[in-house]
């Protein structure tokens, strides 16, 4: 049996984000053994960043996993029987998870603290702040990222790109970033805001090029997705469009640094509450951070 902690979390960037204190407990608590995370191929540009001293194995959703027998499996994915079920298949000598033989999955538990509880269940001490990846260090550029996975944050383009064109009208060059999927959605933005073709940096940019990117700009508009915990990562001021009445904050920003706008309930994830958030106001927030 190998000496190694085998980690689920195929998710994406914000699930990467979210466990990144996890992680580096689990390194200070193991500190001779091999972390190996079972995430999306794509994340591996980022674990210099998180400082885990983690291998990275390409597994998306919860299995199944191409590994076998590790000294302990760690299941960060979910509460589901899927990746239970796979983490058992790799036959670990341990596994830490929630359910029968692990503490109960609460509810409105916020995602970073969901880990950490985890591992202090086994006795593992966490430190749930410690969501840092660099130091902040902007240059000119601000980023507005119009893509979003949930409907329930997705402002109008026509709003993103009113919002780019009133700040490249100070001299601010703006970025438009977005996944591979956002890349019509991100030159329909920039070219309503008259933004030239080389300021669309959506699926051109690996997640190291997006998390340096992140890490310079002045400031981050987007809606609820994994961009607005990177922001977080970073200390970036960031203006969030949220179309739940309870928002997950951005863990990791200082006070002031993040300007979270909701609107929508908590329990409708479905909703349109985002579109209710007025331009003037996403403007007047972005001015305050710049400010």
């Amino acid at each position: 049996m190998a000496l190694d902690v085998l980690v689920l979390r195929g998710r994406g960037l914000e699930g990467l984000l979210t466990i990144v204190p996890a992680l580096r407990a689990l390194r200070r608590a193991h500190p001779l053994r091999r972390i190996v995370l079972a995430a999306p191929a794509r994340l591996a540009g980022l674990l210099p960043r998180i400082d885990a001293g983690t291998d990275l194995l390409d597994v998306s959703g919860p299995g199944p996993i191409p590994y076998e027998q590790p000294d302990i499996g760690v299941n960060f994915h979910g509460k589901g029987p899927n990746s239970v079920r796979a983490l058992r298949d790799t036959q670990p000598g341990d596994l830490l998870s929630y359910g029968p033989d692990g503490p109960c999955w609460l509810l409105d538990v916020p995602e970073v603290q969901r880990w950490c509880d985890l591992l202090n269940w086994y006795g593992m001490a966490t430190d749930p702040g410690d969501l840092l990846l660099g130091t902040h260090q902007p240059k000119a550029h601000v980023i507005v990222h119009p893509g979003a996975s949930s409907r329930a944050h997705r402002w109008r383009p026509k709003r993103f790109a009113h919002i780019a064109r009133k700040l490249g009208r100070q001299g601010l060059r703006v970025v438009v970033t977005g996944s591979s999927a956002d890349r019509s959605l991100a030159a329909r933005v920039a070219a309503a805001a008259a933004l030239p073709p080389d300021q669309v940096a959506a699926g051109r940019t690996e997640v190291a090029e997006l998390a340096e990117l992140v890490r310079t700009a002045r400031l981050v508009i987007t809606g609820e997705t994994g961009i607005a915990r990177l922001a977080g990562a970073f200390a970036t001021p960031a203006v969030v469009l949220s179309g739940h009445g309870s928002p997950v904050q951005p863990d990791s920003s200082p006070r002031g640094r993040h300007i979270v706008l909701c609107r929508g309930l908590s329990r409708d994830p479905g909703g349109e509450g985002v579109l209710a958030i007025k331009k003037s106001e996403v403007l007047a927030a972005a001015q305050c951070l710049l400010d």
